[in-house]
C-alpha cells in the first residue's frame, strides 16, 4: 500500500532495535512462541475460530509456505485446483514445480463474480485464495461448504490463503475455511497485506492436516529457515495493537473502491471488490498494461500473468491517498 505503516508497529520495532537483539527465547520452539499465540487470539477475536497455537508454524512468506507444502505433500504431476484468474506467483510455483493447474474459472455475475466448481478428480490439492486475488471476491459459507464436500470426496489437502481477510468490507464476512473442514486444511496468513508490512517477511501456517504436520516435523528444524525477530515483533504489534490504524485504512479503501465505481469509464467493466485493495479491470485485449503505462503513465499489472481468464484484464492497486487516486482516474479517463 502507498500508505504509512501503523505507528504501533514502528514503535515496537524501535523498542526492539534499542534493546536486546540476541537470540529470542522462542527460537528453538517450532511454533515461534508469541506469534502463534497472537495468531490464535486474532482468529478467535475477529472470526470466531479458536485454532490450536501448537499447530502454528512460521515461514518467510506465503509463497515459501506454499512451496514447502507442495514439496512435502505432492509430487510432479499431481494436480492443484485454483480459482482463476489467480495470484501470479502461485501459478509460477505450480509451473516450476510441475504441478498441473486445474482452473476453477471466474465468470461475471451481475456486480460480482461466481465460480462454477468442476469435477476435482485428478487433483491432490485445492489452493483456495479467500478473499480472492485479483477479483476481490469473498466466498460465502455455501460456496465454502461445496468446496469442502469436493475436498472430502476427492481426498484433497486444502491450502487456504487468507492473507486478505482483514481487508473484507461490510456487509461481507470472512469465514476461515478451517472452521468448515479443519482436519484437511492448512491456513496461511500474514499481517503483511492488511498492515502494509511486505518487507517484514513473516507468515504463519496453521497445520490442521495432521499428515502435513507430521511430514514437516520429520524435516531438519531449520531447513526452511526460521522466524525473524523483527518480523515477529512487527506482526505481534500489528495484530494486538494496530486495529485502530487498520480501521482508518479500511475506511479509506472503502471510499476508494466506490470512487472507482463512480469515476471509471464503463468500458473498464469494473466490479466493486468485496475485499482487498485491488481492482480487476477489463481492457478488451492483451498487452494493455504496457500501453497504459506508456501513454497514461499509470502502472498496472498485466492480467495475462494471472492465468486463464486474465489476458484481457489489468489489476489496479487503489491503496493510496485520495489525491493520488484522483490523478490515476483522471489519466485513465483521458486514456479511454
Amino acid at each position: 500500500m502507498d500508505l504509512p505503516t501503523a505507528p504501533e508497529v514502528i514503535e515496537a520495532l524501535r523498542r526492539r532495535a534499542g534493546g536486546d537483539l540476541g537470540y529470542p527465547v522462542w527460537l528453538d520452539q517450532p511454533n515461534a512462541g508469541p506469534l502463534s499465540e497472537a495468531f490464535a487470539e486474532r482468529m478467535a477475536g475477529r472470526y470466531g475460530w479458536s485454532p490450536d497455537p501448537s499447530l502454528v508454524r512460521t515461514f518467510s512468506d506465503l509463497n515459501q509456505a506454499l512451496q514447502v507444502l507442495l514439496h512435502l505433500w505432492t509430487r510432479p504431476g499431481d494436480g492443484v485446483a485454483v480459482h482463476t484468474p489467480a495470484y501470479h506467483p502461485f501459478l509460477t510455483t505450480l509451473q516450476i514445480m510441475e504441478r498441473p493447474l486445474h482452473p476453477i474459472q471466474a465468470e461475471p455475475d451481475g456486480d460480482s463474480w461466481r465460480f462454477e466448481v468442476p469435477d476435482l478428480s485428478g487433483c491432490r490439492v485445492l489452493l483456495l485464495v479467500n478473499p480472492h486475488n485479483p477479483t476481490g471476491r469473498v466466498f460465502t459459507r455455501e460456496e465454502l461448504t461445496e468446496l469442502a464436500e469436493q475436498a472430502e470426496r476427492h481426498d484433497l489437502l486444502v491450502i487456504a490463503d487468507e492473507i486478505h481477510a482483514d481487508l473484507t468490507f461490510e456487509p461481507h464476512r470472512h469465514i476461515p475455511f478451517a472452521t468448515i473442514l479443519p482436519e484437511r486444511t492448512v491456513t496461511l496468513t500474514s499481517a503483511t497485506k492488511a498492515f502494509n508490512l511486505g518487507g517484514i517477511r513473516v507468515s504463519v501456517a496453521h497445520l490442521g492436516h495432521r499428515g502435513v504436520l507430521k511430514a514437516l516435523e520429520a524435516q531438519p528444524p531449520f531447513v526452511y529457515g526460521s522466524a525473524n525477530l523483527f518480523g515477529v515483533e512487527a506482526t505481534v504489534a500489528a495484530w494486538r495493537h494496530g486495529d485502530a490504524w487498520l480501521e482508518r485504512v479500511r475506511a479509506l479503501l472503502d471510499r476508494n473502491r466506490h470512487t472507482l465505481a463512480a469515476r471509471l469509464p464503463e468500458t473498464f467493466g469494473y466490479r466493486i471488490p468485496q475485499a482487498t485493495y485491488l481492482a480487476w479491470l477489463h481492457v478488451g485485449r492483451e498487452g494493455m498494461a504496457e500501453v497504459i503505462e506508456r501513454e497514461a503513465k499509470v502502472m498496472l499489472t498485466d492480467g495475462a500473468a494471472f492465468g486463464p481468464g486474465g489476458a484481457e484484464y489489468v489489476r489496479l492497486n487503489f491503496a493510496t491517498t485520495e489525491p493520488i487516486l484522483a490523478e490515476i482516474l483522471d489519466r485513465l479517463s483521458r486514456f479511454r
